[in-house]
This record gives structure tokens, sequence and C-alpha cells, in this order.
């Protein structure tokens, strides 16, 4: 089994594809975000000025591709986790989930 490598200019990639408009969210965030009341305004500032958790990044071996966690605070200062991956040409944004509630 061969793992691909993982990104190590995680930001300056999410904010090109953001930049871009190379991005798109899965059902999986859209569902998410609707029952746990986080708009994609949220997700946006989160993925552009949040930070980088290596540790809770993940393999998926279904997908052939890493799942990459961002974590930062809104503007009204609730604390977010992002968890993005990617395919050939886009950003594909997995998941949001608040934290310590």
């Amino acid at each position: 089994m061969l793992i691909k490598p993982k990104i190590q200019n995680l930001a300056e990639i999410v904010l090109d594809c953001i930049r871009r408009g190379n991005y798109y969210d899965t059902r999986h965030v859209v569902s998410r975000q609707a029952v746990r009341n986080i708009n994609r305004m949220e997700v946006l500032y989160i993925l552009k000025n949040g930070r980088h958790e290596k540790r809770k990044d993940q393999y998926q071996e279904r997908y052939k591709a890493w799942n990459y966690a961002i974590r930062g605070r809104t503007l009204d200062k609730r604390e977010l986790r992002v968890v993005v991956s990617f395919d050939e040409n886009n950003m594909l944004i997995i998941t949001a989930i608040e934290l310590g509630v």
C-alpha cells in the first residue's frame, strides 16, 4: 500500500484554492453545517485564518487521500475545526465541527 505524501505548504494551497474558486462543499459538510449551525462564511474564515492541526490529519485509504484539519475561532469567538481534502484540481470541504460544545 503506497500512501501519498502529505502536503507541506497547506496554508498556501488552501488560500490559493479559495482565491481561484477551486473548492466545493461535499454533501457531508452541507448537512453537518445545517445541523451544527455553521455557515459557509465561518468555514471560509477558518480556512483563511486558522492553523493546521497536523495531529488530526488522517489518511483515507478509501479515497487514497489525506484529510487535513484546520482549527480557529470565528469572529464571534466560536472555535471550529474544518476538515479538507484535495482531488486533482480542487479542495473539498469535508466537514465542520464546533469544538467545546
